[in-house]
């Protein structure tokens, strides 16, 4: 699949449904990951589908051009960018029949989306084989019942919404209680009935193809041809970064990087301060919830205006990088807030810069680490960053337990190959144990994409002699980048110390354990923040 994809994109077009798709859709047939459930079978999978729209541009079912293109001025036109509920890039709609979907986080991006795209597909041909009657056009009695639903502009009553799914049960393969129970999480508050949608249209589009041979279309824009993989946006996004650190005179003091959500840190840091009523009464643990629901705006804005007021720089990201950056200098936080063990005589005389860095997504990992760890040219002047450790935080599948469980990588192994990067991980199971999560200790595997796994491979990596713990997507290229920067250009100490944990949201050998399974809800919080108490105190003694 992965040579396949390459193959396409080098080409610059394929018709994901016609022979040059061939090869793609096979494969996944043949894998069967086990984020798209029933993919093999004749019934339309519902789980799968929900979790690929989330990632996929509002409208793309009705499109019959797909263009993937690179940053190419759009942003300055009068389209209004459409972001993809689950993941950060901007896509346009150009008119009826085409989206643009703007790539600027590397390969590993499209692969994402060609996957996406192919199960869409194979999806939408399941719906049409239902559909159609004949070779000439005529539908069955329930897909003309879909489509003067879908058509019409009259809101629906409970009961003609319950007929519409009845209709669409026959057209899905599924039961009317298999879809009642999953038709509110497609709706969105301009669109209740989505879902009726979205079926319609991939049916509708895939008639077509049937009947017509009007196939839709993948195409890879020219510039993002030449422009992948030469770290545009990568190279922009560190140059940003360093130019802010240089302003406010922190280029040369001691610097902590760290790879996480842009609220983990700040809040550990400044909830008990700025919550002090709370904290006071309530577990600690008990705050970080209330701050993880969408609902208490207010408390979040307690907590950022307390981080602003000591000191916090924000650089919300305009390279196409889609990587925000918080900047905490110690030397301006009031320590005694605190409530994680600080030692304040070397505090005082090192004052260590945290520079809280979003999560990259896959290869991006690489370039963006890669650009930051660079030295920074002003003038004629060349200055090396002074980086004393890098700590990565982030989700990841695991093998062995569930979801909430907390994983500490020994080493990261790049799927598809045997390349391996073994480290002295500065985090310990000892250090993260007996604290009401369980934690495991091992090889972690670097996958081409959360979309391409099954249990045969999962299996493999975890039973064979890799002993391999979990999966993620940003492992190796984070340490590939390090090593090569401490170890072989120079650019950072030899001896920098890295940090790598993450938290399960997922046990993909686990049936109804995966990612398209749901997301983790507040069972993430716990091990999310006993993860980033542990890297600050770490940092700050």
């Amino acid at each position: 699949m992965y040579i396949t994809m390459r193959h396409l994109f080098n080409r610059g077009f394929y018709k994901p449904m016609g022979v040059s798709g061939e090869t793609l859709r096979q494969s996944l047939l043949q894998l069967r990951p086990e984020i798209y459930g029933s993919i093999a079978e004749e019934k339309v999978e519902l789980d799968g589908l929900l979790y690929v729209i989330d990632r996929l541009p509002r409208g793309i079912e009705e499109c019959s051009v797909i263009n993937l293109t690179s940053d190419e001025g759009y942003s300055n036109s009068h389209f209004k960018p459409i972001i993809p509920e689950k993941r950060r890039r901007n896509c346009y709609r150009i008119d009826e029949e085409q989206m643009n979907i703007e790539i600027t986080r590397g390969r590993s991006e499209i692969y994402d989306i060609l996957t996406h795209l192919t199960f869409l597909f194979i999806e939408s041909h399941k719906i049409s084989k239902s559909a159609l009657i004949d070779d000439i056009g005529n539908t069955t009695r329930d897909w003309g019942k879909l489509k003067n639903v879908v058509t019409s502009t009259k809101k629906l009553t409970q009961k003609e919404r319950e007929v519409a799914i009845t209709h669409a049960a026959n057209i899905l393969g599924r039961t009317f209680s298999e879809i009642s129970k999953i038709y509110n999480e497609f709706a969105i508050p301009s669109q209740p009935e989505r879902l009726l949608h979205i079926i319609y249209w991939l049916g509708k589009l895939a008639i077509e193809e049937q009947i017509s041979n009007n196939k839709r279309a993948v195409k890879f824009s020219p510039v993002l041809r030449e422009e992948i993989g030469h770290h545009i946006h990568g190279e922009i996004w560190a140059d940003a970064i360093k130019n802010i650190l240089h302003k406010n005179k922190l280029l040369n003091r001691p610097i902590h990087v760290i790879s996480a959500n842009m609220h983990s840190v700040m809040n550990t840091l400044f909830a008990p301060s700025a919550l002090k009523s709370l904290t006071s009464k309530h577990d600690i643990f008990d705050v970080y919830k209330m701050l993880s629901n969408n609902t208490n705006t207010n408390l979040r804005t307690k907590v950022q205006n307390e981080a602003f007021k000591e000191g916090m720089l924000y650089i919300d990201d305009t390279s196409g990088a889609n990587i925000d950056v918080q900047i905490f200098d110690t030397e301006k936080i009031d320590v005694s807030k605190l409530d994680i063990k600080v030692d304040e005589i070397t505090l005082k005389s090192k004052k260590p810069v945290i520079l809280v860095m979003d999560y990259a997504f896959g290869e991006q990992a690489y370039e963006t680490i890669d650009e930051l760890l660079k030295p920074f040219n002003h003038k004629e002047e060349k200055i090396y960053l002074n980086v004393e450790s890098l700590s990565i935080m982030g989700k990841a599948g695991i093998l062995e337990g569930g979801k909430g469980d907390i994983m500490i990588p020994s080493a990261h192994i790049f799927e598809g190959t045997a390349d391996n990067y073994p480290f002295k991980n500065e985090l310990k199971k000892e250090d993260l144990e007996c604290k009401g999560v369980d934690v495991y200790e091992g090889a972690m595997i670097t996958v081409l994409g959360t979309s391409l796994q099954n249990k045969d491979i999962l299996r493999f990596f975890f039973e064979s002699t890799w002993s391999v713990i979990g999966l993620e997507m940003e492992g190796a290229h984070y340490q590939k980048a390090i090593q090569a920067a401490s170890k072989v250009r120079g650019s950072i100490r030899e001896d920098v110390k890295v940090r790598y944990a993450y938290y399960a949201s997922d046990n993909p050998l686990k049936t109804g354990s995966t990612l398209a399974s749901g997301g983790l809800g507040t069972s993430g919080v716990r091990p999310t923040y006993l993860i980033t108490r542990t890297i600050l105190e770490q940092i700050l003694n």
